[in-house]
């Protein structure tokens, strides 16, 4: 080959690579805020025009402009629900794609539960993202590791004295692609917050949680990432989370807005218990919080659009699981009514997604594959994923022939413990389905024995107020076990490996 030749090739050769980089590059930003414990009623624009003929229910009297503005540009949906509503199996499934037997994580995480800690051989998003060019960030709520005596401050210690521990600190072996980190385990003074750095130096901070992530992803935008790659940004804010019962909890500014509107103006919802009044008496504070959330929300917007970057950013906004406040049950979450399950969902990306009023059914595993597919990288989407990619409902104005029939319901228990009072499996105590009409949840006993159906008809009883018959409802009953019974398998669920309940659930269609 003569020189002027082989120049010639390597030219080639440079700008083929030089395209590629530039393509590379072209992928999408991704930035997903999820705070804890925000339930899609919550939200103002469920009121206004455009939006209140698609939902059978009135939004919470909030203050929530920002979403508003939002949800105008985004495709907001009607049916998103957490599989397991707590917040580290939602967690888990949010990273992984796999329901929480699969991503390790069937209970919340605290350290007499060794057997719920985020894999380390799972395959996350941001082991994806990062492994395609991504600079990859974390900030906030973590809640996914089993805390073990790991204090890089105190070593041989736990991060914390309270027996048991929940807070947990992530040494970097388990970030799974993370290269940006600003995070802790879990830890609910929301004015006097802590966090690790990705160097390992534990941070005191002394204001509200959510302003403090905040001021950290725009500081992370503004000049901590690589401007060279896209990036994945997760902001995960502890508010609207507990507790949620003095002006220590919350901004007062945002407290004020409330402060003054009785309690029976502000509980709108019918099911609302007369008999959980010291539950009621935090709504104010609830409410403050979720005002406080999407002023913060607004602000790394803002940043976004200031730097230029809103055209190639997908921006999610969600939640790991509701709240129930006053409604149905003294327990915030983990129970298969609409307040605990039913969170919000919102998706911008400008040129790609048309906004709209979308009611596909979304669970938590299908998110991951989802925003890879938008980024994307379908063809990058672990064969362990058990979610789907919505992609193709999120483009159309309503749900297709083939989107999702149902969305399961999953909730674990502590099972068996050793002689520390270590737990060393979980129990499946209940397994349902939600669907765009019916609720269903089955609950058994420690012997696998049924011991309660709840079902109920969301189209005419929105509220859960009147629960079905499953005998008298028996055509209705066994529809709705049948596609229970493909989402069981799908997730290869401990109800279908042991065919729990076989006479009135058929596994074998």
């Amino acid at each position: 080959m003569n020189i002027n030749k082989k120049q010639t090739y390597i030219a080639l050769g440079l700008t083929a690579c030089t395209l590629l980089q530039a393509q590379e590059t072209k992928r999408p930003n991704i930035i997903y805020v999820f705070p804890d414990q925000f339930r899609n009623h919550a939200m103002q624009f469920w009121n206004e025009a455009g939006f209140r003929e698609h939902v059978n229910f009135k939004a919470d009297p909030v203050h929530t402009p920002v979403l508003s503005r939002f949800a105008k540009e985004s495709v907001v949906l009607t049916s998103a629900h957490s599989n397991c509503p707590l917040s580290s199996p939602h967690r888990g499934m949010m990273l992984t794609g796999m329901y929480p037997d699969g991503s390790g994580v069937p209970l919340n995480c605290n350290n007499t539960r060794p057997i719920s800690n985020l894999r380390e051989d799972a395959v996350t998003i941001s082991d994806v993202l990062s492994q395609n060019g991504y600079d990859c960030a974390y900030i906030g709520k973590l809640h996914l590791d089993y805390p073990t005596k790991n204090n890089p401050q105190n070593p041989g210690t736990y991060v914390e004295k309270r027996n048991p521990v929940w807070d947990a600190y992530t040494p970097p072996e388990r970030r799974h692609g993370f290269n940006y980190w600003y995070s802790y385990g879990t830890f609910d003074e929301h004015k006097k917050p802590h966090y690790w750095d990705t160097d390992g130096n534990r941070h005191e901070i002394r204001e509200w949680s959510p302003k403090h992530e905040a001021d950290k992803a725009i500081e992370y935008l503004t000049k901590d990432r690589d401007p060279q790659k896209p990036f994945y940004l997760v902001v995960s804010m502890n508010p609207p989370h507990s507790p949620y019962y003095s002006l220590e909890d919350v901004m007062e500014e945002d407290y004020n807005l409330y402060k003054d509107i009785p309690l029976n103006e502000l509980l709108i919802r019918p099911n609302v218990r007369a008999d959980l009044a010291k539950k009621q008496k935090s709504a104010p504070y609830y409410f403050a919080s979720v005002t406080g959330v999407d002023r913060e929300f607004g602000r790394i917007l803002d940043k976004v659009k200031e730097l230029g970057l809103d055209d190639n950013t997908i921006v999610v906004f969600t939640s790991d699981h509701g709240e129930t406040m006053a409604s149905q049950l003294e327990d915030p979450k983990n129970s298969p009514y609409t307040e605990s399950m039913n969170v919000p969902f919102l998706i911008r990306y400008p040129g790609k997604l048309k906004p709209q009023v979308n009611d596909v059914l979304l669970g938590t595993p299908d998110i991951m594959p989802t925003l890879l597919s938008l980024a994307g990288l379908e063809k990058e989407i672990p064969a362990s994923v058990q979610g789907q990619s919505l992609t193709p409902f999120l483009k159309a104005a309503s749900c297709k022939r083939d989107a999702p029939k149902g969305v399961l319901y999953i909730r674990n228990v502590d099972g068996e413990k050793d002689a520390a009072g270590k737990v060393q499996s979980y129990f499946p105590i209940a397994r349902g389905i939600k669907t765009h009409r019916y609720t269903m949840a089955i609950t058994i006993d420690k012997e696998k024995q049924l011991k309660e159906i709840l079902l109920f008809d969301d189209k005419k009883d929105p509220y859960q107020m009147q629960p079905l018959d499953a005998d008298k409802n028996k055509n209705i009953f066994k529809q709705l076990t049948k596609e229970m019974a493909k989402l069981l398998k799908k997730a290869d669920d401990p109800w279908y490996r042991e065919k729990v309940l076989p006479a009135i659930i058929s596994y074998d269609n």
